[in-house]
């Protein structure tokens, strides 16, 4: 998946399909449920002009433009970082194509990229990786560290299968292995993610309310959370 309009080349096979300028966040602030911190992230794909949401674990394909949408019920900065089915990382927020601004306000809604831009899906088939670091405070000592020019690990091996039942029913291949997971522990990661990993509360809860992704801690998270959304792409 590569981060554009001329596509740059980019390190990772997200790339972005440039636009500009920073994009308002959606709607007013909603509250939100209290207590557990929650998490949402919605995926949306480009289709005759507009962006629906799909499946977490629906099987794109080459081309596909997609972006998200992510809301909290508490404070806080978000760093999104992408390794491709190549094994390279890539910073994708915050940078200057998608966006600078990354703190998030409890009950708003966000996109990313955050500028008139999207990604689009490229690269051999398999899993994007994207990890998503949510931490109640600034860390100032992660941009540019999640880029690591050059970092890379092995490539992902994992081929996108489609669930059979899902095909049957409404004629899409969705992966039920993709969407947001834990983070692995013996995961080969950059030191700034794999900090953050280290550090990270391990008792998060994955679940799916039709085509939305909610990611909660049952406790509020006092330090930096980590996990990954998996893209599952032809």
């Amino acid at each position: 998946m590569k981060p554009g309009m001329a596509v740059p080349r980019a390190a990772a096979a997200l790339a972005l399909l440039a636009g500009c300028g920073q994009v308002p966040v959606f709607g007013q602030a909603q509250t939100m449920a209290q207590g557990a911190h929650r998490m949402e992230i919605m995926l949306e794909r480009h289709e005759a002009g507009a962006w629906p949401n799909i499946d977490p674990g629906l099987v794109l394909d080459q081309g596909d433009q997609v972006r998200f949408r992510f809301r909290t019920n508490f404070d806080g900065y978000l760093y999104v970082s992408n390794q491709s089915t190549s094994g390279k990382y890539e910073q994708l927020f915050p940078r200057e194509e998608t966006g600078q601004e990354n703190r998030i306000a409890a009950g708003q809604e966000y996109r990313v990229p955050a500028t008139a831009a999207a990604f689009r899906i490229a690269g051999p088939a398999g899993h994007e990786v994207v990890y998503w670091l949510v931490s109640p405070a600034r860390l100032n000592d992660i941009p540019p560290r999640l880029g690591l020019p050059g970092a890379k690990s092995p490539p992902h091996t994992l081929i996108p299968r489609c669930d059979d039942e899902r095909l049957k029913a409404r004629g899409d291949c969705v992966d039920t292995s993709a969407g947001p997971k834990l983070v692995p522990r013996d995961v080969d990661m950059p030191q700034g993610l794999s900090d953050a990993a280290t550090r990270s509360q391990r008792d998060l809860m994955f679940m799916r309310q039709q085509d939305k992704a909610v990611i909660s801690s049952p406790e509020p998270l006092t330090g930096p959370v980590i996990y990954e959304f998996r893209l599952a792409h032809r």
